[in-house]
């Protein structure tokens, strides 16, 4: 066999090779407890106590990387039961039609050690793409991401314009998923 035959063998192995691992799959993790999902402004602030969703992940391949998360809607709490009964009208929430917030990345770049995580948000039937910051702890099997962006509620069509309940909401993460 020529040395040109063997060279072009052994560069068809290598590129064979780096695909496969390139598109080895991700590792599977589950939304685990101890989650929470905080949102803050001047009037209201709360969170929300029901969550969950998959993330595929992979440090040596953070391109891969997918979440897929969603939140009930009717678990918020306020600390004020009728708020929160007020929060599923259609106004609001309308959480019988919606009854889910959910967001589903569509790519995720790693800065040093800060993820920029971008995907569709859809709360109340309505899609807008947001980029979430987040961080990152792995603590054997467990993954933990913590991270706060604000949301425009009125871009969802959450409520109306108001003095007195702002416009941005400060939502604050930390979502630990397991193997």
């Amino acid at each position: 066999m020529s040395k040109k035959a063997i060279s072009t063998i052994g560069l068809i192995v290598l590129t064979v090779l780096s695909t496969s691992i390139a598109w080895m799959p991700s590792t599977h993790y589950e939304v685990t407890t101890g989650y929470a999902i905080d949102f803050k402004s001047k009037d209201p602030s709360g969170s929300f106590k029901t969550m969950d969703g998959t993330v595929e992940f992979d440090e040596a391949n953070i391109e891969a990387t997918q979440f897929n998360l969603k939140i009930d809607v009717k678990s918020i709490s306020t600390g004020n039961g009728m708020m929160n009964k007020k929060s599923q009208t259609a106004e609001w929430f309308d959480g019988t039609k919606f009854p889910f917030a959910k967001f589903k990345s569509t790519k995720v770049v790693k800065k040093g050690t800060e993820l920029s995580i971008v995907g569709d948000l859809t709360i109340k039937g309505i899609t807008k793409q947001y980029t979430i910051p987040a961080s990152y702890v792995k603590n054997g099997e467990q993954l933990t991401f913590k991270g706060t962006f604000n949301v425009n509620r009125i871009e969802f069509k959450v409520g109306k314009k108001s003095n007195i309940v702002p416009d941005l909401m400060k939502v604050t993460f930390q979502v630990p998923v397991k193997k």
